[in-house]
């Protein structure tokens, strides 16, 4: 059977695209395939349950537009289907004042990005907002929210296949082979042909897309981001999300508090390099990936560049009283016995051969093939934004 669109990658992208592009086209065949067991096992599953409001992004960048439009999107749906969802708002919080600059900047920026409501805080304004919270001065963020993305992307996936869709499971894609008009997807159990096909990998984007661009200028590094839990007893020091302001020596957001929408309040999280692309845990090793990753001439440039504060991640990694101290930069009275081991995650950040970690999304076009080859956060925010675009161009292509 020949299908008109076959997604590789069964995560919160790629399942929003399969129903965008059914939903337009009620007669395509379309095939999604996924590894794991089940759907939605990786990115999607493993994260902090935010719905991004768009404030940090450049100003006319792929995840600037893509956010606030994903953002608007989102929430229709989630009210549309009843998923559990609430826009609660948040914090960033400048702890010292060399931190203001940064986050006027952040004000600056969410206002060019078209957000609203956004509130600069005096030091006793922030305990109006969260009353165990201390800072010289804060940013309230109306429009964040919090939602369970898995619960998000299993309903585009029962959806899609109300539709029609078929979504095969246990499909571990080996090879992409171009083949005249036609694509061959190759798995362990069969060949599937397709005249159009989108990769949405995540972790593994980059080894999909290599199959197609053999010269392809970047490659995925694993970084792991380690949570604590708040005990029940220290829940009351917490209300909603509370962030930091961003460090600009280092290209991830620092520890912070998210209250969860299923219960609970996660607290982090770090971020440490892992040397195997779904390493949760502080050992799991994959020889071959890490070989994959030490071999990247960008990955040096990588470990110059950032070698001072991934070996803070390290540290603050193993020695729980770092993570704390952290953690009371925010909330001065989080103590050591409030914390619980919890859950972690792995980010998939793109890095090119300069040793630069991508900022954007990155989405490649090869003839009948798109590769998105990176979509870290807020990716499953802008699921069906980022859906919309690539539905859109399949179905120029296919027509």
């Amino acid at each position: 059977m020949k299908y008109d669109l076959i997604i590789v990658g069964g995560g919160i992208v790629g399942l929003a695209v399969a129903l965008d592009a059914l939903k337009k086209k009620l007669n395509l065949k379309v095939l999604v395939l996924e590894k794991e067991p089940t759907i939605a096992q990786h990115q999607s599953k493993h994260n902090s349950g935010v719905i991004h409001s768009g404030l940090y992004y450049k100003p006319g960048s792929l995840k600037a537009i893509n956010c606030i439009k994903g953002y608007r999107k989102l929430l229709d749906f989630c009210q549309d289907e009843n998923i559990k969802h609430e826009v609660c708002g948040k914090l960033v919080v400048a702890t010292t004042v060399d931190e203001i600059p940064r986050l006027q900047e952040l004000y600056h920026r969410g206002i060019a990005n078209g957000l609203s409501g956004l509130k600069l805080l005096n030091n006793e304004e922030i305990t109006e907002y969260e009353p165990f919270c201390r800072g010289v001065k804060a940013l309230f963020v109306p429009q964040t929210g919090i939602v369970n993305f898995t619960s998000i992307a299993k309903c585009y996936a029962q959806k899609f296949s109300d539709l029609g869709g078929q979504v095969n499971c246990s499909e571990e894609v080996k090879n992409i082979n171009l083949s005249g008009n036609k694509i061959e997807v190759i798995t362990e159990s069969r060949t599937w042909v397709g005249k159009f096909v989108v990769t949405c990998g995540g972790l593994h984007s980059d080894s999909l897309a290599l199959n197609t661009i053999p010269n392809l200028p970047i490659r995925i590094l694993p970084f792991r981001g380690e949570y604590y839990k708040l005990n029940p007893s220290a829940e009351k020091l917490v209300k909603n999300l509370i962030y930091p302001v961003p460090k600009p020596s280092f290209p991830f957001l620092g520890v912070h508090f998210t209250r969860m929408i299923d219960g609970g309040f996660e607290c982090g999280p770090n971020a440490v390099l892992s040397f195997a692309k779904e390493g949760y845990n502080k050992y799991d090793f994959d020889l071959q990936q890490a070989w994959d990753i030490v071999s990247w001439p960008g990955f040096y440039k990588i470990v110059a560049k950032y070698w001072r504060p991934g070996m803070e991640e390290f540290y603050r990694s193993n020695k729980k009283s770092a993570f704390v101290k952290a953690l009371q930069r925010l909330i001065p009275e989080i103590k050591a016995d409030d914390l619980s081991i919890g859950d972690s995650g792995v980010r998939a950040q793109a890095c090119d051969i300069k040793g630069r970690l991508l900022d954007d999304f990155d989405i490649r076009i090869n003839q009948n093939i798109i590769h998105v080859c990176n979509a870290p956060s807020p990716a499953a925010t802008s699921s069906l934004a980022i859906a919309e675009i690539i539905s859109d161009r399949v179905l120029q292509i296919i027509n």
